[in-house]
C-alpha cells in the first residue's frame, strides 16, 4: 500500500471510530432520559413556570452559578451536598429540579425516587435556556 493509500485508511477508521463513539453516547443519553422519565416529569418552560408557586425549586448548580443568577423562588441545594441536604425537602410536595442542562437534575431525580419522593418534575432544557424571570445574589 502506498503512504497515501495508508493515510486515507487510517483517516478513514479514525472517522468511524469517531461516529461510533457518538452514537454510542448519544444512545447512552436517550437510554437515560428515557428510564428518568419513569420517576420524573420532563417540563417545557411554560409548564415550569405555572407550577412553580406550588412546588420546592431547587437549583442543583453550585453556589457561584446560583448568586450570578437563579430562577425566581429557586433554593440553591448543589448537587455536590444534594445527598446531605435533600432531607430539608418535603415529599408530600412537588419538586421541582434543575441545574444548567439537566443532566444533574437527572441524577438528584433517580436519587429523590429511592428516597421515596413521588412528584419530581426536571426542568427540561435546564437553566441555560431559561426565559423568564431571574434573580441575582
Amino acid at each position: 500500500m502506498s503512504g497515501f493509500a495508508s493515510f486515507l485508511n487510517s483517516i478513514t477508521m479514525f472517522l468511524v471510530a469517531i461516529v461510533v463513539i457518538i452514537a454510542l453516547w448519544s444512545a447512552v443519553h436517550y437510554f437515560n432520559v428515557f428510564r428518568t422519565k419513569r420517576y420524573a416529569k420532563f417540563l417545557s418552560e411554560d409548564e415550569f413556570r405555572q407550577g412553580i408557586r406550588k412546588a420546592q425549586v431547587i437549583d442543583l448548580r453550585e453556589a457561584n452559578a446560583f448568586s450570578n443568577g437563579h430562577i425566581m423562588g429557586a433554593r440553591n441545594i448543589p448537587y455536590s451536598t444534594f445527598k446531605n441536604f435533600y432531607t430539608d425537602l418535603r415529599p408530600d410536595l412537588p419538586v421541582f429540579l434543575y441545574d444548567q442542562t439537566k443532566t444533574l437534575s437527572m441524577r438528584a431525580a433517580k436519587f429523590l425516587n429511592k428516597k421515596g419522593f413521588k412528584n419530581i418534575s426536571i426542568l427540561d432544557e435546564g437553566y441555560q435556556k431559561w426565559d423568564g424571570k431571574v434573580k441575582k445574589g
